[in-house]
């Protein structure tokens, strides 16, 4: 994370708010960020003393131009912590209440059939050589399959340097994830065998610290490089997109293979109860409440396992908050 620096009357109440979150396994990297903003807008509002005014909170909470939904109540709810922890040190700060902070918008995750990711993996394999990405006809086309294969998030994937891809024993290493936490990622004996061709061709002679999925300056490739190819393919394969911030997403190849999963196990008659929480550790997730999501998905999505998802979950899946999903009911992997 950036070394910011903070100027205004709250920089001892910012720096320690960041240090109690990320003391919590939380990164805190975009919320710090919008602190180090709030810092600022604080200098420019001409704040002399700590005191959180409602009226310095309700200028920071108002609505920029062209600002999305999702960066307006991010940027409220990081200011709202902050007072959160003034005001438990007794610090005159005023807390916006809970039930006017900006609506978060919900999105409609799409789980790709069967078809779609076939279609989306000849148009992978079909991309070609492009300047600004020399290795790209080799990096697309496993850096999409690993992330379906993997359940990975697109940041972890970027992130991957040759020492992070065991080819002997078939296994990434996941290293500094979400909350901190490094994790074990078996890889299918398709995606092994795809790796291996993959660095007889990118990396012949790099070292263990270069980054698996390079750009030409030897950095990681960039996620705004791989979201453009993104686009591409779809179009290509003929899959609609609602526009930004619409999907389909890059993410919701995590979310299609967890789903997958979930229908697989339940069709091969295993037990969930064993398995969630193998696919919660699988994903690198914090609790049980964000694998859980999953059940509904799946069984909103295929009646042919909606019985039994009910009767192993019945009570998780419907305590969850209602989630509506992008229901293509054709056949799965």
């Amino acid at each position: 994370m950036p070394e910011y620096i903070y100027s205004s009357p709250f920089q001892t109440y910012i720096r320690e708010v960041i240090r109690q979150k990320q003391s919590l396994g939380y990164k805190y990297d975009s919320s710090a960020r919008s602190l180090h903003k709030f810092d600022q807008f604080c200098l420019e509002y001409g704040c002399t003393e700590s005191v959180l005014s409602k009226e310095l909170v309700q200028a920071w909470n108002q609505k920029r131009p062209s600002e999305a939904q999702a960066t307006l109540r991010n940027r409220v709810v990081v200011v709202r912590q902050l007072a959160l922890y003034m005001s438990r040190l007794g610090i005159q700060a005023y807390v916006l209440p809970k039930n006017t902070l900006p609506k978060e918008p919900r999105y409609i995750p799409h789980i790709f059939s069967n078809e779609e990711l076939a279609a989306l993996f000849r148009q992978t394999d079909a991309c070609h050589y492009r300047p600004e990405v020399p290795n790209r006809q080799w990096i697309m086309p496993l850096l999409f399959r690993m992330l379906y294969g993997c359940g990975l998030r697109i940041s972890e994937a970027l992130h991957l340097k040759m020492q992070d891809v065991n080819l002997d024993d078939g296994v990434l290493t996941i290293r500094d994830g979400k909350f901190n936490k490094d994790r074990l990622v078996p890889l299918s004996q398709e995606l092994l065998q795809r790796c291996h061709a993959y660095v007889k061709q990118v990396h012949m002679f790099s070292g263990a610290d270069a980054y698996f999925f390079p750009n030409p300056n030897g950095q990681a490739v960039t996620h705004n490089n791989v979201y453009k190819n993104f686009r591409k393919f779809l179009w290509r394969a003929r899959i609609s997109h609602g526009g930004w911030g619409k999907g389909p997403r890059i993410h919701d190849f995590r979310h299609t293979f967890a789903v997958h999963c979930l229908r697989r196990w339940v069709l091969e008659g295993k037990d969930l109860t064993a398995y969630l929480p193998v696919l919660k550790t699988y994903l690198g997730h914090h609790s049980f409440s964000d694998t859980s999501q999953y059940l509904r998905l799946a069984a909103e999505l295929y009646p042919d396992i909606t019985a039994k998802v009910e009767h192993a979950f019945g009570h998780v899946v419907y305590d969850q908050i209602e989630m509506e999903v992008s229901i293509n009911r054709n056949s799965l992997m």
